[in-house]
């Protein structure tokens, strides 16, 4: 995936497999007419992408992880990894994502729920110049 955003394209970073990764898709495109969809049960995120959207979260990685989700209860429960262990455990297990993340210009979204994702959106219009 590629680390530039589209500044006129909201990114969701989703898993099309639970259904609020497929209410955020649906708000998604309520909200935008170009919406970049990653699906993490289609891709793999680069642990480039994955320091942006902290970065603009400004989240630790660990603070996105579903820590329910029966392979971190199995094999990381209970580590004690630094944020670079952290950060590489959410790039090669993506589908831990414990919510959908909305992207638009500088801005992020973790969608928990997936209606928080028209936050982006009022914030988006806010930066905008004033037209009159």
């Amino acid at each position: 995936m590629s680390t530039t955003l589209n500044t006129r394209e909201l990114t969701l970073v989703y898993d099309s497999g639970t259904s609020e990764g497929r209410k955020a898709l649906a708000y998604a495109y309520s909200l935008a007419t170009k919406v970049n969809k990653q699906d993490v049960s289609a891709v793999s995120l680069s642990t480039t992408f994955v320091r942006q959207v902290l970065k603009q979260l400004n989240l630790r990685p660990k603070d996105l992880l579903n820590r329910a989700h029966p392979y971190y209860q199995e094999n990381l429960r209970g580590r004690d990894l630094d944020a670079e262990g952290w950060l590489q455990v959410l790039a090669h297990n993506p589908d831990l994502l414990k919510a959908p993340i909305a992207l638009m210009g500088g801005r992020a979204v973790m969608c928990e729920p997936a209606s928080l994702i028209y936050t982006i959106n009022e914030e988006h219009r806010k930066a905008l110049p004033v037209q009159g």
